[in-house]
This record gives C-alpha cells, sequence and structure tokens, in this order.
C-alpha cells in the first residue's frame, strides 16, 4: 500500500465524483499508482482553487479519502475508477506550497523554484510523512484551533472541542479519520464555515455571546444511510429547520426550492421559511448541495 495525491477538479474532465469514485485513463503510471493505493488514503489535489483562503488561485489541497478498489471503466476502454470511502474534506484547503515548504517534496527544485514537470502528473504517491503534514495543515482548526496557518502544518498541541474526546483527538491524525468525533467536528466547521454562520432555511444568523453559532451542521443523506461527510452532503441549519429537515417536515427541490410537508406543518413553522422559499447557498457552486443527495431525502425521508 502507499497513499497518494489524486487530481481532480470543480468540473471535472472525467466521471469524477470524489466522495465516491475518480475516474482515469491508463496513462503514464496512473494505474500503478492506483492499484498501490488500494487500502490506503489519498488527498485530493485542485489546480487554480479560488476561495476566501486560496486568493492568488494556486493549487491546493482540499480533502482525503481512502481507496477500497480499482475497477474498468466497462464503457470506455483503457479507463478505470479508484472507488472511495470516508472521504472528508479540509476546513482550510492547503496550498502546496507555503513560504519555501513544499508538502510534495518532488515538486520543488534545489533552488527552491517549482518542477513544472512533476505537476503534470495527474496521479502520484506521496510518503506518509507528507500525507500526514498536508493533514495537519488542513486540520488545524480542529487539531489546534490556536495554530497559526502556514506553519508547515504542525500544530502546537492539540485541542479536543470537548473532554470526553480527549483520547480520540490525541490519536495519530491517520486514525482519527474514522472516528466520529473527529469526522464530525470537521464536517461541522466545513459547513457552517460555508454557509456563514446563518441557516440555510430561515436567513437567521445568531451568534451567541462567546462568538459561536446557532446554525447546526446537518447531513441531506445521513450517514446512516450512507451518507458522505462532504459539504455538499450539509446543510447548515436552526435548531428547529434541523429537527423538521431530518423528520422529513421540509426537504429541497434540484432548483433548491423548500419544500413543505404542508398538511403536517403549522403556519408558525411554515413561516419560519425564508419568504422566497429558496435556499440560501454558499457564494461557491462546488459546495453547493449535490441534487444526488438532495434526491435521496426527497424519496426516502420526505413526508410531502
Amino acid at each position: 500500500m502507499a497513499k497518494a495525491v489524486f487530481t481532480t477538479r470543480v468540473d471535472p474532465t472525467y466521471d469524477d465524483l470524489p466522495e465516491t469514485h475518480y475516474h482515469f485513463p491508463d496513462i503514464k503510471s496512473y494505474l500503478a499508482t492506483a492499484e498501490a493505493a488500494v487500502g490506503d488514503w489519498i488527498i485530493y489535489y485542485e489546480p487554480s482553487r479560488r476561495n476566501e483562503q486560496i486568493r492568488d488561485g494556486r493549487s491546493a489541497y482540499f480533502a482525503t479519502a481512502r481507496v477500497t478498489a480499482i475497477r474498468p471503466d466497462p464503457g470506455k476502454p483503457n479507463h478505470f475508477y479508484a472507488y472511495l470511502q470516508d472521504y472528508l474534506e479540509f476546513p482550510r484547503p492547503v496550498p502546496f506550497k507555503e513560504g519555501d515548504h513544499f508538502y510534495e517534496r518532488a515538486l520543488g527544485k534545489p533552488d527552491g523554484a517549482t518542477d513544472s514537470f512533476a505537476f503534470r502528473s495527474a496521479m502520484r504517491s506521496i510518503t506518509d510523512i507528507e500525507y500526514e503534514e498536508i493533514l495537519r495543515a488542513g486540520y488545524a482548526a480542529i487539531l489546534d484551533p490556536v495554530a497559526t496557518p502556514g506553519s508547515g502544518g504542525v500544530p502546537s498541541k492539540i485541542v479536543p472541542a470537548l473532554a470526553e474526546e480527549e483520547a480520540q483527538f490525541h490519536r495519530p491524525i491517520v486514525e482519527q479519520l474514522v472516528h466520529r468525533p473527529f469526522r464530525d467536528r470537521a464536517f461541522a466547521t466545513g459547513v457552517v464555515s460555508a454557509y456563514d454562520k446563518t441557516c440555510a432555511v430561515t436567513g437567521l444568523r445568531i451568534i451567541n455571546g462567546g462568538g459561536r453559532a446557532e446554525v447546526q451542521a446537518a447531513h441531506i443523506r445521513s450517514v446512516e444511510q450512507g451518507g458522505s461527510d462532504s459539504i455538499r452532503n450539509g446543510l447548515a441549519l436552526s435548531g428547529t429547520a434541523h429537527w423538521m429537515f431530518d423528520r422529513g417536515l421540509i426537504s429541497i427541490d434540484d432548483d433548491y426550492t423548500v419544500l413543505l410537508a404542508e398538511d403536517r406543518l403549522p403556519d408558525a413553522a411554515k413561516q419560519l421559511v425564508r419568504p422566497d422559499r429558496k435556499l440560501l447557498l454558499p457564494n461557491r457552486e462546488d459546495i453547493r448541495p449535490h441534487k444526488s443527495h438532495l434526491k435521496f431525502h426527497r424519496d426516502h425521508v420526505f413526508k410531502g
């Protein structure tokens, strides 16, 4: 087994859905790299990623997942699918280089310049140390809320959110990736930030005296039903809206209209929904709710 980097885009050329599968051609050493990663973890990497944290459009690492199998594409010769589980995004996308530090050593030349040839490989192996450094940089806000981004990805200490979770948060980070306390915090951090601490259904943004947002991170398709911890499978909801969504009293159409179980909701509850009945969405299109998750909720949870 060997860890790897898989390159994808917001609008991928191939049939990628990073949460579940990655599509690639059998060129260069791609198939060998993918097969070596079966049973191990990969980092997703996106060229020219633009958001509030990667202002100059540099490439960034943005998520991790575990490879479970490699299978041929039955409809396209010499193409394959890597199937993945345990997908989890980084609250902080990580630039490929911070200061003079390259997270992938092969991308840097001895003079400090970037090796453009190494960048041309969309799938490449990385060491355990490189993987750990990228994870620590991406999850720094969870591992250490007071860590300074850009410090090489190594937080000064680990500060768990709750005392009873302390044992989990002191595990090596690669072990934490499959445990709910860590995954729940990463999911919540990403979702609440994506919606700017605002309820997507009511439009309310309430911050308590300690600066904590009132909204909660809700899975559209629950983990128990096979849902992922992707931000695209999440909504920021107030406590009441979250309760109604989980019980199928409200749902979301493909055009992001809020659907109501009209005969099950009192008028007072209906009035909580934004007047135009449109979901409040993240500015970034790539982290908006995915239609497959919305359809699952309508088909299997919604009572309307």
